[in-house]
């Protein structure tokens, strides 16, 4: 599995964060987020593995979806978490990290895979998704702060996805923070990325609590 990377200029990374492309697209689509992440969060490294599986058109898929039915994208979701948390497990071990110096981002699909992971054996500092959607239930236990950012104007997976998912996670105890862009289809845009970045720096910086009652980021 190819991994797309974007490294500080020090030798030792003081965070990891992994970026999980969507449907379609690979590693080094993503990895194209990381020099705006990158001037809230200097001290990071950005890897952004390529999903498992080839498309049937074009660039690759962490599992094969139809239809956006929760079922059957919760089997998919299941069936790719192992092989992306052995290759988060690498990572932290290549360059020396604990799980409590990661964060998981996603987009899409990838979003669907990072709260998987991240809600259920990694537990890392802090989980950001974009354009995506919980799938199932999180894992008992306390769960890292998320922040999701999603486009009002999405026709692929509709913003109330967003808002079904803070609930989801606001009912077990989660702590999340989200935003909606308007006028934005199925994408990222700066204001996102802007959020997403100095929610990340607060996460690291241990200043997110990890449970309390869901709010929401206005600007």
């Amino acid at each position: 599995m190819a991994v797309a990377r974007n490294e500080p200029n020090s030798s030792k990374p003081a965070e990891l964060v992994v970026l999980c492309h969507g449907y379609g697209a690979d590693g080094k689509d993503l990895i194209g987020l990381a020099p705006a992440l990158r001037r809230m969060l200097p001290g990071a490294a950005f890897v952004a593995p390529d999903a498992p599986e080839r498309c049937p058109g074009a660039g690759y898929q962490w599992f094969a979806i139809s239809q956006l039915d929760p079922e059957l994208m919760h089997r998919g979701v299941l069936a790719a978490a192992p092989g992306l948390e052995a290759v988060i497990k690498a990572e932290l071990q290549r360059y020396a990290l604990a799980p409590e110096r990661l964060a998981l981002v996603g987009f899409s699909q990838g979003t669907m895979m990072a709260l998987q992971v991240g809600l259920s054996s990694l537990r890392p500092a802090a989980i950001v998704g974009f354009s995506g959607l919980l799938t199932g239930s999180p894992a008992p236990g306390p769960m890292p702060p998320v922040f999701l950012a999603h486009g009002e104007a999405d026709p692929l997976i509709p913003a109330q996805a967003l808002t079904l998912t803070a609930a989801t996670l606001g009912a077990c105890g989660g702590r999340v923070q989200w935003h909606l862009s308007p006028g934005l289809g199925h994408g990222i845009d700066e204001t996102g990325i802007g959020l997403a970045g100095a929610f990340l720096a607060l996460a690291f910086a241990g200043e997110l609590a990890a449970s309390g009652d869901a709010c929401c980021v206005v600007r």
